[in-house]
């Protein structure tokens, strides 16, 4: 699996797929200290349509500056529910709490 490009979350309705995936949003600038280290990571999701997924979020961080992107390569049969749950449970393993923009 690989992940495409950043761009900006304002940007989203340009660039994510109207389909199911997996989509990551990162800080733009700077890093937020979590309990065991610190990251640009805030937030990730999987979404049976990651456009609308990415515009929703685009409304309700409005105020953040921050950069999505998406899965571009996907193996046929691959879970994608469980893809996004292990890289939320990886960083929470990281960094001791699950990403947050705050």
């Amino acid at each position: 699996m690989r992940f495409g490009p950043w761009y900006p979350l304002d940007e989203s309705d340009d660039h994510a797929p109207a389909e199911g995936g997996v989509l990551q949003l990162r800080r733009a600038n700077g890093l937020i200290d979590y309990p065991t280290g610190k990251s640009a990571m805030v937030h990730y999701e999987h979404a049976t349509d990651v456009r609308a997924a990415a515009h929703a979020l685009a409304g309700t961080y409005r105020e953040d500056d921050l950069l999505c992107r998406h899965l571009i390569e996907v193996p046929p049969a691959t879970d994608l529910a469980a893809f996004c749950a292990k890289l939320r449970d990886d960083f929470v393993l990281r960094f001791g709490a699950p990403p947050s923009p705050r």
